[in-house]
């Protein structure tokens, strides 16, 4: 069984987070989505409410592909996670140049630290390249629309999240 895994805060999953979702859960029998419990960036929203939100979001993507999608978090190193979770690919989603500067870098110690584990970049679709959960959020919180970023239901989250 080839098992993939997604990393990420996921604060809030996103419309380019479900892009590459889907289009990764067709090179795998197994996506997991790790949902790293990162305090240092002090997420707005709690790790459950991102794992719910993630499953809420999956559960139609595991369906539309007939790919077995889970969420799991996590706070250890990723390449354990992979280990933990038997994955033999990690999948990156590249929206930029410096997203794959970044992304290079972190191939390198991984597989200096198991080089069992082969890492994929999936490019951002055209559509979904500007989209970065941090920016989601300040654009939230300073008032504007950011339906055309997330899903409807993290949209509603978010509204609530923060108070309006």
């Amino acid at each position: 069984m080839r098992v993939g895994l997604y990393p990420g805060t996921f604060d809030p999953i996103t419309l380019g987070h479900t892009d590459i979702i889907r289009r990764s859960a067709t090179l795998v029998d197994r996506l997991v989505i790790g949902v790293a419990i990162n305090r240092d960036k002090g997420p707005l929203f709690s790790l459950e409410e991102r794992v719910e939100m993630i499953e809420a979001e999956c559960a139609h993507l595991s369906r539309e592909t007939g790919t077995e999608i889970v969420a799991h978090p996590f706070e250890n190193l990723l390449i354990d996670c992979a280990k933990d979770v038997g994955a033999q690919i990690i999948v990156r989603g590249l929206r930029a140049v410096a997203d794959f500067e970044y992304e290079f870098q972190m191939v390198g110690m991984n597989r200096a630290l198991d080089d069992s584990v082969e890492t994929v970049f999936l490019m951002a679709d055209a559509r979904r390249q500007a989209i970065a959960s941090k920016l989601v959020k300040e654009i939230a919180r300073l008032g504007g629309d950011v339906s055309k970023f997330v899903p409807e239901a993290v949209n509603a989250k978010l509204l609530a999240k923060l108070g309006r």
